[in-house]
């Protein structure tokens, strides 16, 4: 034997024949074989296998026990040639009737020792596990007669109640296939279908969950030429007839359906995706088992609501050919005790069935909080056992992945965050400017919007801030640059439009049914000249950042008017510089109304308590407020020692002393420069919106 085995198999290593009989052997003959040895010295066994699969387990068990002289009895509820059916056979009790009478007479007849097999042991039981009127008949049965050796056979979709289970100190696990044994279960003329090389591990990655009798009749089935060039079409067979139930493989791409998230995708790829491909295409078995194990099964893909966190889920399982299972986690609890776990069982069952695949758990915060942290049922805290016991029961080789989306990662349970479970982290932010043109794009040529290259950066602009309406923070995601895309769709559709779409009709599909205010003229030149203020402050403080667009249509929730700024070149370093530019803006809206109007008006209560917050910060917490306060934090918290009243006292007068010279600085600019605020407030009243290319005429920055 080579000292690095391949996954690699001649032809001629392959059986010629192969019936079900000789798979099943091939397949399970170590497990097989340990449930014989146990039987033989009196143990019950419980096998958990397919339906289809047990009538062949237990043909195997009774060929080992044959050699022993140990009779095997098989109560599978189907009349006996000597039954009697006025005496109570099957046609007079029914099918479970039946094989409870066949019980009674296995259990109160019997003086010498033999195995008794119970070939359909979920009949006894409900789908949540708990005991059918039958089962209340058989437990006493079942352990009466201390001569008799129960051997029972569990189909996986059905949980036991435990008090069955505990008649049962062994049990043994047939489901789906060791994969060092499939180059047993394969004849030479079905790997012709798969190419002039066959790859046992290829091919596993597509049969991993299916038992050795139904490969057997899948593999007898496939259709195409020899030594086909490329064995796609054998492993499409496989592949729809390995899916479970109404599981289907996406069509997501990558590339293709998601825009921008470079650094997203490369991460995804470089971690996930490509160390796959290499693996699938390693002819050496201890690489290719080196390279499985550092690939993590379970992965959790977080950020904010709308950002295509589901979205990414599924091209990673289209990337795989992997079946997804997209499962709500609010969905799946129920208030019957134990069918919320159950719910969890039968997902992963399939799941394994038709691996290679993906379970995506949507929200999974919604049951997968830290415990301790639960309001609702307690239901929860089952449910999270029940996901780490499956997650823990996974083999290295299954090829079943986990993806958990949530909003709230810092909420989940740390059990599940550990290595071995979800282990790998994806953070998917809200789009940044290259991001939002890449989405729209894809928008553009899905919906035939023909965007004018205006157009496209006028979206880009507009979605750079929060949402309208939205919770406060709330910025644009992939799911409202989708909606901002079919409002314009629909517009177009709705007056007809063919040719290019122009930044005016992105305007409309933006603003077109928002409720907006209606001002009086007097209103409309108060708001101008607030906003006129706080623009030209801006354009003459270095440090401010870039305005995009001033308003006094009532666009913005909760605000008259409102002037939106470009995304700062420096995200991450903030300076005393920038802070007190953003004082003076602040200031200048008030200041504006007090040099040009009669009156002032409240507009500027949102502008004072956001300066007195930043003023109090630059005193209290980040020491920049001048040498008489010195360098050092003090904002009062529970860890800090009380402060005097001197210092209380100093430190008010000093930020009611940043606010004056913030006041002050800011009149001075528009006094200096009055005819470009009445200039640019005329231009508000008259025009409404304005962009920053008719605030260039204005000089400034």
């Amino acid at each position: 034997m080579s000292a690095h085995p391949s996954t690699l198999i001649p032809e001629a290593d392959l059986p010629r024949e192969l019936s079900p009989e000789l798979a099943v052997e091939a397949a399970y003959a170590g497990p097989l074989a340990e449930v014989a040895s146990r039987l033989a010295r009196g143990l019950p066994v419980l096998v958990e296998c397919d339906k289809e699969l047990s009538p062949y387990a237990f043909a195997n068990v009774r060929g080992r026990l044959k050699p022993s002289g140990i009779q095997c009895l098989y109560l599978d509820g189907r009349p006996r040639a000597t039954a009697d059916p006025a005496g109570g056979g099957a046609m007079a009790t029914g099918f479970v009737g039946n094989m409870l009478n066949q019980l009674r007479d296995a259990v109160r007849g019997s003086v010498e020792r033999r195995v008794v097999v119970l070939p359909h042991l979920d009949l006894l039981t409900t789908s949540q596990g708990g005991l059918t009127a039958e089962a209340r008949e058989v437990i006493p049965l079942l352990y009466e007669n201390p001569e008799l050796v129960w051997l029972g056979f569990k189909d996986p979709s059905f949980p036991l109640p435990r008090v069955i289970e505990n008649l049962f100190p062994h049990r043994a696990s047939l489901l789906g296939i060791p994969r060092d044994r499939l180059g047993h279960l394969v004849t030479q003329k079905e790997a012709r279908k798969f190419g002039r090389r066959f790859h046992a591990w290829g091919l596993y990655k597509y049969v991993s969950g299916v038992n050795a009798v139904r490969l057997r009749r899948l593999l007898s089935t496939l259709e195409g030429e020899d030594y086909p060039e490329d064995p796609k079409h054998a492993y499409r067979q496989l592949r729809q007839a390995t899916l479970v139930g109404t599981l289907e493989v996406p069509e997501t791409d990558l590339d293709r359906d998601i825009g921008g998230y470079t650094r997203v995708k490369d991460r995804l790829r470089a971690e996930i995706l490509d160390l796959l491909a290499r693996k699938d295409g390693a002819t050496d078995a201890d690489e290719a088992a080196r390279l499985e194990a550092l690939i993590p099964r379970g992965l959790i893909f977080w950020g904010p609501p709308g950002t295509g966190k589901t979205l990414f889920a599924k091209a990673m399982a289209a990337s795989l050919g992997a079946a997804v299972t997209i499962v709500s986690g609010p969905e799946l609890k129920s208030r019957w005790v134990g069918e919320s776990e159950e719910n969890l069982r039968q997902i992963f069952r399939r799941a394994r069935q038709s691996a290679p695949s993906v379970i995506v758990f949507d929200e999974l915060d919604s049951f997968a909080s830290a415990r301790g942290m639960y309001t609702g049922s307690g239901v929860e805290h089952s449910m999270v056992n029940q996901l780490l016991t499956e997650m823990d029961g996974f083999h290295r080789e299954e090829m079943v992945f986990v993806v958990g989306t949530t909003n709230f990662v810092e909420a989940l349970d740390p059990a599940l965050l550990r290595p071995g479970r979800f282990e790998f982290h994806l953070q998917i932010p809200y789009p940044d400017a290259d991001d939002r043109r890449a989405i729209i794009q894809i928008h553009d040529r899905a919906m035939g919007l023909q965007l004018t290259p205006e157009a496209l950066e006028f979206a880009v602009r507009q979605t750079a801030g929060p949402v309208e309406g939205a919770a406060p923070g709330t910025l644009h995601s992939g799911d409202h640059l989708n909606a901002l895309c079919r409002a314009t769709a629909r517009i177009r559709i709705r007056e007809g439009l063919t040719g290019p779409t122009d930044p005016d009709l992105i305007e409309r599909a933006m603003t077109e049914w928002i409720e907006r205010p209606k001002m009086t003229r007097a209103e409309e030149w108060t708001v101008a000249t607030h906003e006129a203020g706080h623009a030209v402050c801006s354009l003459h403080c270095p440090y401010a950042a870039t305005i995009d667009r001033i308003s006094i249509r009532g666009d913005a929730a909760g605000a008259l008017g409102f002037v939106r700024y470009q995304d700062k070149a420096h995200r991450y370093i903030v300076t005393r510089g920038e802070l007190l530019d953003d004082l003076c803006v602040l200031m200048g809206g008030r200041e504006a109304e007090a040099m040009l109007l009669d009156d002032l008006s409240i507009g500027a209560a949102e502008d004072l308590r956001r300066a007195t917050a930043i003023a109090r910060a630059l005193v209290e917490e980040f020491g920049l407020g001048g040498d008489e306060i010195g360098v050092g934090r003090f904002a009062a918290d529970e860890k800090s020692r009380p402060l005097s009243p001197a210092r209380l006292e100093l430190l008010d007068r000093r930020i009611s002393e940043i606010l004056e010279e913030a006041r002050r600085r800011a009149a001075g600019i528009l006094a200096e420069n009055r005819a470009s605020v009445e200039a640019l407030r005329d231009l508000l009243v008259e025009k409404k919106v304005i962009d920053a290319k008719a605030l260039s005429t204005l000089g400034g920055r």
